[in-house]
């Protein structure tokens, strides 16, 4: 089953502090290399929203086959800087599966017969 996952998260008043040049630096040591070692397992994409949006600053939709992977993603995250130095806060995460009731109709109409 292919899973979607939107992870929501809100960048602090730490992280707006840093220069653009102190961001891009963070990003590339912290961020990019983890999305990159799960990038065969865990897709994603970003959004900015805190246009749009009060309750969060961004969102990601992830794509996953490998729950596992999207977990370890997440806890290498949790143990970078990024989040354990204030700069970035998850704040929702929604999971669903991807046309999950036609998986269930195909296992249901196997098992029938």
């Amino acid at each position: 089953m292919k899973y979607g996952i939107v992870l929501t998260y809100t960048v602090t008043p730490r992280w707006l502090s840093l220069s653009r040049a102190e961001r891009n630096q963070m990003r590339a040591a912290h961020i990019e290399p983890v999305f990159a070692a799960y990038a065969d397992r865990v897709t994603a994409n970003f959004f900015d929203a805190e246009a749009f949006h009060t309750r969060m600053t961004d969102f990601a939709v992830l794509e996953t086959e490998d729950l596992g992977a999207y977990y370890f993603l997440i806890e290498e995250l949790r143990d970078s800087p990024l989040i354990s130095e204030g700069y970035l806060a998850f704040s929702e995460i929604f999971l669903g599966v991807r046309d999950g009731f036609q998986e269930y109709e195909r296992t249901r109409m196997a098992a029938a017969g």
